[in-house]
């Protein structure tokens, strides 16, 4: 009996990862990216890149296991929610006071330490913000930001 569910299962999870999940990429930079628009200093440009922009913006570098159902769905969604919360590939198409908004929301969620989400950081050890970093990405925020 154990013998069945459990080719039973194995035959579920194979079926699974033939359910297709759309991919988070996209071949192009928009002109209403935050960095094309904002042109960072390269250390705050990579930092970005690293640690916010595979589930906030149009691009995802995808990792090996992505690929594997169920888990493609529950990285799909987190990236569907953080594109969500605060697209960086749509930056200029918010209003002035939305993106002052959003600004502010960064620093906050850096400095209080919940982005990048602990989940992502378990298989993205190079997105951890040191302090240093967290510091520079809000000084230099500060400068983009229109009172």
């Amino acid at each position: 009996m154990v013998r069945k569910i459990l080719l039973f299962l194995l035959i579920v999870f194979i079926g699974l990862q033939f359910v297709p999940v759309e991919l988070n990429q996209s071949e192009n930079i928009s002109e209403n990216d935050f960095i094309a628009v904002t042109n960072p200093p390269k250390e705050i440009e990579t930092l970005l890149k690293t640690s916010c922009y595979d589930c906030h913006s149009n691009n995802t570098n995808y990792p090996w296991y992505d690929r594997i159902a169920p888990i493609s769905w529950w990285i799909k969604d987190h990236i569907d929610e953080g594109k969500e919360e605060l697209n960086f590939s749509e930056w200029n198409t918010y209003s002035q006071k939305r993106k002052n908004h959003k600004i502010k929301e960064i620093i906050e969620e850096t400095e209080e330490g919940k982005m990048p989400l602990e989940s992502y950081l378990i298989t993205h050890g190079d997105a951890i913000l040191s302090i240093t970093q967290t510091e520079q990405l809000k000084n230099w925020l500060h400068t983009i930001k229109a009172e």
